[in-house]
């Protein structure tokens, strides 16, 4: 394998500013096949103004292909890590391109917890403004046919529990999304021309679906910050 207008009306002395977002992952985050504006984190932005959450526009650390290990040193390689400044929230949608070159669930849980714990700091220490998506099921997608699409969906389930786990121990928001990829499976409305990654509408219905534990994310952040 990883825009919006914000509404200019009369603003108040107490009128919180808009929040800062970081979004991690891979081919996913990063929208490929897609648009820009028509990836998800982009998309729930969007939905988020509307809500009355203003956001900037995310600032967006992945790459298609990487893995959660490759992710910590695009991390790194971007300057976002040390941390030198924090976010109000930050997405953390990692883990498929592990799975996909064979790693074990084993293999994999102690660089997805470091990049969890690098979103939690980079969150100022707050795990509940971070925001995991669980990884969708590509074995649905026409790319996997003649693959053991069986194999590949408990693969991503055991994956997934891993990281739900991790996260919502340390009070993090979780949001499953693979239920839904996989509800899409290999309709053509929901890919991208490669017939592999999510296309546009399927990126809307993500980002609907992640807009309740965005705003819990979002949730208690004072005037102007905090």
């Amino acid at each position: 394998m990883s825009l919006f207008a914000q509404s200019h009306s009369a603003r108040s002395p107490h009128r919180r500013r808009a929040a800062r977002w970081l979004a991690l992952g891979d081919s996913y985050t990063v929208g490929e096949g897609v648009a820009t504006h028509e990836s998800w984190p982009v998309r729930l932005a969007a939905l988020l103004a509307e809500a009355g959450d203003a956001v900037e526009p995310p600032r967006i650390v992945a790459t298609t292909g990487w893995t959660a290990g490759e992710l910590l040193t695009g991390m790194e390689a971007a300057g976002v890590w040390p941390a030198r400044e924090h976010y109000d929230i930050v997405s953390l949608l990692i883990g498929v391109n592990d799975q996909y070159r064979g790693r074990s669930p084993a293999e994999f849980a102690p660089d997805y917890a470091r990049c969890a714990e690098r979103a939690v700091a980079l969150a100022g220490g707050q795990a509940k403004r971070v925001l995991g998506l669980s990884i969708p099921d590509w074995g649905v997608t026409r790319f996997a046919a003649g693959r053991d699409r069986a194999a590949i969906a408990q693969a991503i389930d055991a994956f997934n529990a891993r990281e739900r786990g991790h996260l919502t121990a340390r009070g993090a928001q979780w949001c499953d999304i693979t239920t839904l990829s996989r509800r899409h499976g290999d309709d053509g409305a929901f890919l991208a021309a490669d017939g592999l990654h999510p296309g546009a509408a399927a990126y809307i219905e993500w980002a609907r679906l992640g807009l309740p534990a965005a705003r819990a994310a979002l949730a208690g952040l004072g005037a102007h910050g905090h």
